[in-house]
């Protein structure tokens, strides 16, 4: 019986996503072109991605990228006992900095300077640009 449970993402960017999980403190192994990596889940039982995000010694999270964005494969029970790090909370604070990131490199692009950026004591991130 298979414990890995998938997620279905927006997220399509898989380089800002790798540097996003890095800043996160993640360590991520990328497949090389045609290539698929293992995850790791309960009881050795392994399962295919084409990223793996190092939970834990134990409890890796797979990255399947598709058509309609990011997939992400784990044991969650594994994931929660050996990263402290439940399934709900691990994608809300990824989406959230991937936002944050995207929302950054747009509008470097546009040629708009970052003034100020805060993170309020609810979480929400607020972000004030100037462009000369």
């Amino acid at each position: 019986m298979s414990h890995f449970t998938t997620v279905q993402t927006k997220i399509n960017d898989v380089v800002c996503l790798a540097e996003v999980l890095k800043a996160l403190g993640y360590r991520v192994t990328q497949a090389e072109e045609g290539q698929k990596l293992s995850v790791k889940g309960y009881q050795g039982q392994k399962a295919e991605a084409d990223m793996v995000i190092h939970a834990s010694r134990t409890y890796d999270i797979g990255v399947r990228v598709g058509p309609k964005g990011v997939q992400f494969i784990a044991d969650w029970w594994g994931v929660e006992t050996t990263r402290g790090v439940t399934e709900a909370e691990f994608v809300q604070r990824l989406t959230q900095r991937y936002a944050q990131t995207k929302v950054k490199q747009e509008l470097q692009k546009r040629g708009y300077t970052l003034a100020v950026e805060e993170t309020a004591a609810d979480q929400s991130i607020h972000i004030r640009v100037r462009k000369f």
